[in-house]
């Protein structure tokens, strides 16, 4: 079983499934070629039905079932499976969404140029001839192959243990790196990268970076990711997205239906018709978006989750001298002009010996000429030709060959002209044999006569690259499937987040009553309200000091009456921990900085890089004092003032520098000094017009920055806002533009969005104006700011 069963792998991989290295070719499709040959069946002559074709094939030499042989036909024919197609077909050979071609009996064939050029010279006794299946024919072992057919068309087979799958590349390119390897045999794989950058699909596309192919080439196994060519047309009511190419092997038909599938699970949204509109001019499928959704998103998508980007997995397995070996670019290379110096020689030999053997037959027919009246006289004075012919070869000093020539010349040979076409034949087959000799001398001649035809075939039959190649690798990640769009986020007390998308909100003059804005329960109320990108990182810190990490696109997105998630689902929060502040970030930079400030009114300052590694555990952010609990936190500058406000209306301005930065754990510095039942509320960042303070029952006002100085860290600072009865404490305070707009937020769930620029700018003393209306019981608990890009 055992011997057995290896001569039968050793069967597959030599004469089924693996490529020979020197033409490229697996038996079927070489017998097949040869086939057609022999039938007359080339380029310049009619077509001929497939039937017969395959027939003769199977009869003749490849005895294993019409149906392999006619599929072999048909794929040599399929300008999207082959780069240069080896056959020119006539009626269905099918087509790129996977339609099978017509009945070979409806269907006609014939070779190409590129095919004939594969077969050139092979009656020159180029290659090895081998007996049929049953002995009555010859077939070729190897074809002479003037084109390198492995590289330039690729080939693909499972055998038994092992596998081929080889990529397709543009003619001219190749030639031309073979040409440099005969030129220079020392080039690097790098140098031939710049002639030859990868492979070149029948069916375009682009390859995403280059990595992939330099490993193929330098160790024959490599991958490459290939996407289709899609254009986004945002030029009529609706986006489109238009795909023109598809990545090689790819179904379009499954494609489309791909697509479909994902529209219809509802695992993409925003796609509202697919149409194939393909035809013979190109193809082209073209996907209808509906309004408001982002094409590159949809783009994305498509990339990521279905075959319009789809990986090559180069293996260059080819059989060498009877057994299969995985060959990286320059072995390849050098394997295909070892064939061809084979074949030169060979077929240079062939017509050396034919050259020779005709000037042989010259020589003897200008001895003729200059003796013709004593040559005529000897063959007159025989009795019979095999008497002639010896009488010639014993009174001329010729052989046989000569003296048979010569007794079957013509008459018409004796005109003077005549005899000088014989001289000038002479004269050009010396020439030619000397040209002859000179290419036999050495096989750097010989490398020279096959860099000319590689020249020659480059320039006939090549053509533009259809493949592009990025070298920049582009990896889709999560971020690139999601549109990266400015969100509400808001949470309540009792650590419920989601968000929104800001058009939910429309702008309502100030004091209006505002839109529920969150579902809550009685001993639940919205906490904190901010705007994010739904691709920013959300650093999340809880009362206990502690740092956790969220992506803005993980958080539920819901309706402007949906509760949310609790965070204890999303971050792996300790018992009764709550997150009381959260800044979103787009970069970790190393001269940015974290400032934090605690109820108790103490600062730390953090370079923000000390965040940037996530943990799902979470990490110390800053060092908490017993009783204390982290209120808020700032990003910073460095270089930038800033403006502690507390729940009893104090306010106190001071330069960052007078906190010295300190490290991940550390417990801080006073920031300022409160009065008896006071708290911190919030830092505010010293930018833009004005300092916006809001109360909890929705009072507030814009006061000028040069109000707050004069007073050093650590002390009372000034008042802000009258705080009282009838304005209720200090929710927050925030550096805000003239131009911006602002989102507040109640207990109850009602949010109002309005623009800043109806908020009087107010003395420090003073209560401010109704911003927001609220419903008896109720009470402002946040606001965030919208800038412009945002709004």
């Amino acid at each position: 079983m055992k011997s057995c069963y290896i001569d039968y792998a050793m069967s597959v991989i030599i004469g089924r499934a693996i490529p020979d290295v020197r033409d490229g070719l697996k038996p079927v499709h070489r017998r097949t070629l040869y086939a057609m040959r022999e039938l007359g069946n080339t380029s310049d002559k009619p077509y001929k039905k497939s039937a017969r074709i395959v027939g003769d094939v199977m009869g003749k030499y490849h005895p294993h079932g019409d149906a392999a042989i006619y599929d072999t036909l048909v794929k040599m024919a399929q300008p999207f499976s082959y780069r240069y197609t080896l056959v020119d077909g006539q009626g269905n050979f099918g087509s790129v969404d996977g339609d099978s071609a017509a009945a070979m009996r409806y269907t006609e064939a014939r070779l190409t140029k590129v095919a004939e050029e594969l077969l050139a010279d092979i009656e020159k006794e180029t290659v090895d001839f081998v007996p049929n299946f049953d002995g009555s024919l010859e077939e070729p072992a190897v074809l002479p192959a003037r084109i390198p057919n492995l590289l330039v068309n690729g080939s693909s087979g499972i055998a038994v243990g092992m596998a081929t799958n080889m990529p397709p590349h543009n003619l001219r390119e190749v030639c031309e790196a073979i040409c440099r390897v005969i030129d220079e045999p020392g080039v690097s794989t790098e140098e031939l990268m710049q002639i030859m950058p990868g492979p070149d699909f029948p069916t375009g596309g682009i390859i995403m970076g280059s990595e992939g192919i330099r490993e193929a080439y330098l160790t024959g196994r490599g991958k490459c990711v290939v996407r289709g060519v899609a254009e986004i047309v945002e030029e009529g009511r609706t986006p489109q997205i238009i795909i023109t190419e598809i990545p090689f092997q790819v179904n379009k038909a499954r494609l489309i239906e791909s697509i479909a599938g994902h529209v219809r699970e509802k695992r993409i949204e925003g796609i509202s018709d697919i149409r194939d509109e393909s035809d013979r001019d190109g193809m082209r499928v073209v996907i209808d978006l509906k309004k408001g959704v982002s094409p590159q998103v949809v783009l994305n998508y498509l990339y990521k989750n279905t075959a319009l980007e789809s990986s090559f997995g180069i293996i260059n397995l080819a059989i060498v001298d009877h057994q299969p070996r995985t060959l990286n670019l320059k072995e390849l290379i050098h394997e295909y002009l070892k064939h061809r110096v084979e074949v030169v020689r060979r077929r240079t030999e062939f017509d050396l010996a034919k050259s020779e053997e005709r000037m042989h037959i010259l020589r003897g027919l200008l001895v003729a000429l200059e003796n013709i009246d004593a040559v005529i006289a000897t063959i007159r004075a025989s009795g019979t030709t095999e008497e002639a012919a010896k009488a010639l070869v014993e009174k001329f000093a010729l052989d046989e060959v000569q003296a048979d020539a010569i007794l079957k010349m013509q008459l018409r040979r004796l005109a003077a002209l005549e005899q000088q076409k014989i001289l000038d034949e002479r004269d050009a087959l010396a020439k030619e044999i000397e040209r002859l000799t000179e290419i036999l001398a050495s096989e750097a001649n010989i490398l020279a006569v096959i860099k000319s035809e590689l020249v020659d075939i480059g320039t006939r039959y090549g053509d533009e690259r259809r493949t592009r190649i990025e070298r920049k690798v582009e990896t889709l990640e999560v971020e690139d499937l999601i549109e990266n769009k400015p969100m509400l986020v808001s949470l309540t007390s009792s650590n419920y987040i989601k968000r929104i998308d800001l058009d939910t909100y429309r702008n309502q003059r100030r004091g209006g009553r505002g839109v529920i804005g969150m579902a809550t329960k009685e001993d639940d109320g919205v906490e904190r309200v901010f705007v994010a990108n739904t691709h920013d990182t959300l650093l999340c810190f809880t009362d206990r000091g502690k740092a956790y990490w969220l992506k803005v696109y993980d958080l539920p997105e819901g309706q402007r009456a949906s509760k949310g998630k609790a965070l204890v689902n999303l971050l792996n929060l300790g018992g009764d921990e709550r997150v009381t502040a959260v800044i979103p970030v787009r970069e970790f930079r190393s001269d940015h900085y974290l400032f934090f400030a605690t109820r108790g009114g103490t600062v730390a300052k953090i370079a923000l890089d000390e965040f940037s590694r996530p943990r799902q555990t979470g990490i110390n952010a800053i060092n908490l004092r017993d009783g204390d609990a982290l209120v808020d936190v700032k990003v910073t500058d460095g270089n930038q003032e800033l403006i502690l406000t507390t729940k009893f209306g104090q306010s106190l301005r001071f330069h960052e520098e007078a906190v010295r930065p300190v490290h991940r754990g550390a417990m801080g510095v006073r920031g300022i000094k409160l009065r008896s039942g006071d708290t911190l509320q919030a830092i505010s960042v010293v930018e833009g017009d004005h300092l916006l303070t809001i109360t909890e029952q929705g009072f507030g006002k814009r006061t000028e920055f040069d109000e707050f100085r004069g007073h050093g860290r650590g002390t009372l600072g000034v008042r802000n806002i009258l705080v009282d009865a009838r304005g209720g404490g200090v929710v927050g305070s925030m550096a805000v533009s003239d131009d911006a707009e602002i989102i507040v937020m109640s207990a109850s769930g009602i949010v109002i969005r309005t623009k800043v620029s109806e908020i009087s700018v107010q003395k420090r003393g003073t209560r401010g104006v109704r911003v927001m209306k609220l419903d008896d019981g109720d009470r402002v608990i946040g606001f965030t700011i919208l800038d412009k890009e945002d709004a």
